[in-house]
Order: structure tokens, then sequence, then C-alpha cells
């Protein structure tokens, strides 16, 4: 499959971890989506040694919500210079869930953020991208949209032929059916969503969340 230009996926295909796609946007400041577990880091890391990059290399690590396979190796930066970054309530989220978060090792103080995602635009040297809060498989859950790319990064709020759970803390049925309706607004070319396949062309795009509303609604 042929991505935009300045998009890299590091898609996880092994089912025998429950861990997340990774994406960078290689701009001026470099930014890396969506981490993953700690444990399995190395898939990022060949990933971005392919196409000659180190974790030295990234600028900014943004998680489109604090489950562990998304988060976890956030701290991997701990030492480097790249800012991380995530919605508010996705912190309040991880300090109200501290107990269960250190079972998967999660630790508040681990993962505190430079600075908080907001609804609406953020620019990160010269990348223009649109954050859209999208709650209802977490508080805390963002969607990133690159207008120049028409790229809609959807964490796991939308899937291909799929949307995100509801049964774990926070998640809410009716939010996530306003989050996906909102979502199937934009004018994107490109999904990338937090797991599974990516879906690539606006008529393709635009029929899995019509497919989505038509079918999975009927069962949150």
């Amino acid at each position: 499959m042929q991505l935009p230009d300045n998009i890299h996926a590091f898609m996880w295909e092994s089912m025998a971890a429950n861990n997340c796609n990774t994406y960078l946007i290689d701009g001026p400041t470099r930014i890396l989506i969506d981490p993953g577990h700690a444990q399995h880091f190395n898939h990022v890391e060949a990933g971005l040694a392919d196409i000659g990059l180190t974790p030295n290399d990234i600028g900014l690590v943004v998680c489109t919500h604090c489950h562990p396979d998304h988060l976890e190796a956030a701290r991997r930066f701990s030492d480097k210079t790249a800012l991380l970054a995530f919605h508010q309530a996705a912190w309040g989220m991880i300090k109200e869930m501290d107990p269960l978060m250190a079972s998967f090792g999660v630790k508040p103080e681990d993962y505190k953020p430079d600075f908080f995602l907001q609804e609406g635009d953020l620019s990160v040297n010269g990348v223009d991208l649109q954050v859209i809060h999208v709650p209802g498989h977490s508080p805390g859950s963002v969607a990133l949209y690159w207008p120049d790319r028409k790229a809609l990064f959807t964490g796991d709020v939308v899937f291909k032929e799929g949307l995100g759970r509801t049964d774990l803390p926070g998640g809410d049925g009716k939010q996530l059916k306003e989050s996906i309706r909102r979502l199937a607004g934009i004018d994107a070319e490109w999904i990338f969503p937090g797991h599974g396949e990516a879906v690539s062309g606006a008529g393709a795009v635009a029929r899995n969340f019509e497919n989505i509303e038509g079918y999975w609604f009927n069962y949150i």
C-alpha cells in the first residue's frame, strides 16, 4: 500500500499480543503516534531503523488515548528530548485508575505529559493538525486529522469495518456513536486506526463509516 508522503505506518500484525499500530509523521519535528506496549517497542524501533531513524529522532509522542497498549512505551522516551502529549481527560483517568493501571506497568509519575491536547488546531513546526476529542471508547480519546494529506488517525474509535469497545472503564456507547458521526463528516482519504488495516480512498472511507453505523451501531 502506497502511503501519503511523510507518513510511515508500523502495523502490528501478530495476534500473539495485544499491541497497537504506531504511526510516524515525518516532518521537521517528527511525531510518533501511539508508541504501544513497552515490551513490544522493538517492533517500532525496527520500523524506524528501516527508514534510517532511531527513537532519538522523535520530537513529539502523541497518544490517542491512554490505555496501556497505546501508552506504555512512552516511558521509553523519558530520558530523551521528545515531548509527550495526550488529552487531559486521559490524564485524569490514569490518576483515577492508578491501582489498575499499575498492574499493567503504568504509573502516573512515569507518564506525566508535557502538554495536553485540546480540541482544535495543533501546529508542530509546520505540520498543521486538527485534534478532535472523540470520547466513547475512552474519556480522553482523540483523533488527529492532517488536512494536507487528508489522513485521519482514529486510535481505537474507528477501525476498518469496526469500532472501539465500550465495556472498559469510561466507555460510553452513546458518546462513541456521536464521536464516530463527527469523524464521518471529515474530508478524509485515509483512516489510520489503532488496530487492524488502514482504509484508503475517499469512497472506501465513506463506505466504512456507513457500514459501521448501519451494522455496529446496533450493538452499542
